[in-house]
């Protein structure tokens, strides 16, 4: 007779991140702060509007707020990397870098 597989439950996590722009025209900063509870993770982005360009602030706003998201998303793939090496895991090495060597 088999016993059934007893499973825990899912954990859940809940990851804060603060998102703030800033225009001072033509440019437009972004900041992000992420709270994961025990780090905290920073990055910043900026777009800057051609001159030439009719004045659209919420092109401004997406283009900085994702180019900041995409600069946290590879934060978060150097530190993931960073535990995987802390642990011992084997390193892989992967033809397509996650980050570029200056960021």
């Amino acid at each position: 007779m088999t016993r059934p597989v007893r499973s825990r439950p899912p954990a859940v996590k809940e990851w804060r991140l603060n998102l703030y722009l800033s225009e001072h025209d033509p440019d437009t900063t972004a900041r992000i702060i992420l709270d994961t509870g025990e780090n905290v993770l920073e990055s910043h982005a900026e777009a800057r509007r051609n001159p030439y360009d009719p004045d659209v602030p919420e092109i401004g706003d997406e283009l900085a707020a994702g180019r900041a998201l995409i600069a946290m998303g590879r934060r978060l793939l150097r530190a993931a990397d960073g535990d995987i090496k802390a642990v011992g895991a084997d390193d892989i090495e992967d033809a397509t870098p996650l980050w570029l060597a200056r960021e």
